[in-house]
């Protein structure tokens, strides 16, 4: 069993962690990433980008003939500041 100190420790070591990401810029984002960042779902953020509600773009995964949505850090910045676009 872990101590109270320790389980602070690695609260405070994932915090941390969270923070670092935050502070590094990506110029394109995987879904993935995306979704932790703006606090969502992977399926709810790949959702938003079939419907147009995030602009975002399919680029090869490196996993044969499959594809994955990228985000630009411009989109993520746009989010962030003014939420999901109307659909279309």
């Amino acid at each position: 069993m872990m101590s109270t100190v320790e389980v602070r420790l690695e609260r405070i070591e994932s915090m941390l962690v969270t923070l670092v990401e935050r502070q590094m810029e990506k110029e394109y984002y995987e879904i993935d990433e995306f979704a932790r960042i703006v606090g969502r779902s992977a399926f709810t953020c790949r959702e938003w980008c079939r419907n147009g509600r995030v602009l975002a773009a399919k680029k090869n995964s490196g996993r044969g003939p499959h594809t994955t949505w990228t985000i630009s850090n411009a989109e993520l910045r746009r989010y962030q500041q003014e939420g999901l676009l109307r659909l279309q």
